[in-house]
């Protein structure tokens, strides 16, 4: 059997970090990574474990998430499952944790899923890539956040040790009889 890893990803660091795991988990199980918005058909037959990955933009995943995670929550409840959220607040210590970082505490609140694991992961700022409006109002919110500000940086808050740990963490746990 296979594990689907699935993502939502606005500037791409989602989409990064669930190839390193499919990389890491590579020896020990076969993946399929797919984005979430392309995910409508899933053939669950294929996969004994899911991991969902989404990212943050202005306080909120996309909206696909959660019409996903209600649209199949049997199935997913069925296999060992895993998410992960990305975003900036959780370049901060006190905010990395699924407890601590308020989007993944209230998602996890309000969806029909819940997963066996969780993690959440800091993103990247990429000024340089993002549209005028993008990058004026990132820019004011790290501001006041007491982030990076300076519009030229690209900056990677991701802990790749702690993407490796949880890729690790998840391929270990028990199964689940389908």
């Amino acid at each position: 059997m296979k594990a689907l890893i699935l993502y939502s990803s606005r500037d791409g660091q989602t989409r990064e970090i669930a190839a390193r795991i499919a990389q890491t988990l590579a020896p020990q199980q076969l993946c399929d990574v797919i984005d979430l918005l392309e995910a409508q058909k899933v053939e669950w037959a294929q996969y004994d474990r899911v991991l969902i990955g989404a990212s943050i933009r202005y306080g909120h995943f996309h909206p696909a998430l959660m019409k996903f995670v209600t649209q199949h929550k049997a199935e997913l409840h069925q296999r060992v499952s895993g998410f992960f959220s990305v975003n900036l607040t959780a370049r901060k210590a006190d905010k990395c944790t699924p407890a601590t970082n308020a989007y993944t505490h209230k998602f996890l609140e309000q969806s029909p899923w819940q997963p066996d694991c969780c993690a959440v992961f800091a993103g990247a700022l990429r000024y340089p890539r993002y549209r005028w409006f993008d990058r004026v109002m990132i820019q004011l919110i790290m501001r006041m956040t007491g982030g990076e500000t300076d519009t030229s940086k690209e900056v990677e808050y991701t802990d790749w040790n702690k993407v490796a740990v949880f890729a690790q963490d998840f391929v270990q746990l028990p199964g689940k009889s389908l």
